[in-house]
């Protein structure tokens, strides 16, 4: 089978922010698991030739390779609808969403112009469906397990944060910090900066305890209270369109345990349909109850170990990209011959 993937190279388009989730969780997974993918990196197209000569290539390159599948992942409105209509005469399409439960106007728009789509959210394909369209599939989050990998590394860290700069987020470490535990923080915006592929895995291994932090719009009355600008921000936000205000699974969710890393996460609906809750990952359900699961399992090192070692043993039966893949393909097919 041969897949063209449209999607970004590097991180939203940007060469400065390195490659990008597409390119890691999609791009090289797929090379795994069909004969053939090509890669067609419309953000470098659409900044350097701009969006009629991006289309126009898109179109030409279906053409030319004539794939069996194009899987094709949007940021904006860069891709042209009737660009995807024309695609569609050549070959089966695939619009892989990443953000559906909450880019609720942007994905029904474009559920029309597809062949199929994907859904990380759990009660996704019911939602479309009353939405009037039966061409979902549902693809939940996961990780390329040859990237994330469980390393013999010693743990330097008791507690650390990985991922972009959220008010909410930043207000949580604050907490943490009030009450005697300091994370070591990296990311997009964060004093430290990000980290590449490759330290990001290493500090996966390396910390005794991974957090997961949300970026949805939060409606925590203490956080709201702690500042102006926290109201503010909140209220800014819900005025833009297909705002975060659904908590989602993400691919951190499996990443960390692929590392073998001990996580401690926000609740999501779904959650415990990839992992068994306190077995295989630990949960927090308010600032308070974070700060208690952070020194409980900093105390027991072995409870630490076992749930860690549970869920990157999960995350390597069930939760790959490539696990995913072969189940979109193999659905496809399954509706080719019904």
């Amino acid at each position: 089978m041969k897949v063209l993937l449209a999607a970004a190279r590097h991180d939203y388009g940007d060469k400065s922010r390195g490659l990008s989730n597409e390119y890691y969780n999609l791009f090289l997974p797929l090379e795994r698991v069909v004969d053939s993918v090509v890669l067609f990196d419309f953000m470098e197209q659409f900044q350097s030739q701009g969006r009629e000569r991006m289309n126009h290539d898109l179109l030409e390159m279906v053409k030319r390779e004539r794939p069996d599948v194009a899987i094709i992942v949007l940021h904006t409105d860069q891709v042209m609808p009737e660009v995807i209509d024309e695609v569609n005469r050549h070959t089966i399409t695939v619009g892989y969403f990443f953000d559906d439960m909450w880019r609720v106007n942007f994905s029904r728009f474009w559920a029309k112009h597809f062949t199929w789509v994907t859904t990380s959210d759990v009660n996704g394909v019911r939602k479309f469906r009353q939405a009037g369209f039966s061409n979902t599939i549902f693809l939940p989050f996961a990780c390329n397990h040859r990237i994330f990998v469980k390393k013999d590394l010693p743990k330097l860290y008791d507690v650390t944060f990985v991922g972009q700069y959220h008010p909410h987020r930043a207000w949580l470490l604050n907490q943490l910090k009030r009450a005697g535990i300091k994370a070591q923080i990296w990311g997009y915006k964060w004093g430290n900066g990000r980290l590449d592929q490759d330290a990001m895995v290493d500090v996966f291994n390396q910390s005794r305890i991974n957090l997961n932090f949300s970026n949805c719009v939060s409606w925590d009355a203490r956080y709201l209270l702690s500042s102006p600008n926290a109201v503010k921000d909140t209220l800014r936000a819900l005025v833009k369109r297909d705002v975060k205000t659904h908590e989602q699974i993400k691919g951190r969710h499996f990443e960390i345990n692929a590392c073998g890393g001990f996580q401690l996460s926000y609740y999501v609906e779904g959650l415990e349909r990839c992992y068994a809750i306190g077995e295989e990952m630990a949960l927090y359900a308010d600032p308070d109850d974070l700060v208690e699961k952070i020194r409980y399992y900093l105390k027991d090192e072995d409870e630490r170990e076992t749930v860690a070692r549970r869920g990157y043993e999960r995350t390597l039966t069930e939760h790959t990209m490539e696990k995913r893949f072969q189940q979109l393909l193999t659905e496809i097919r399954l509706h080719l011959i019904q």
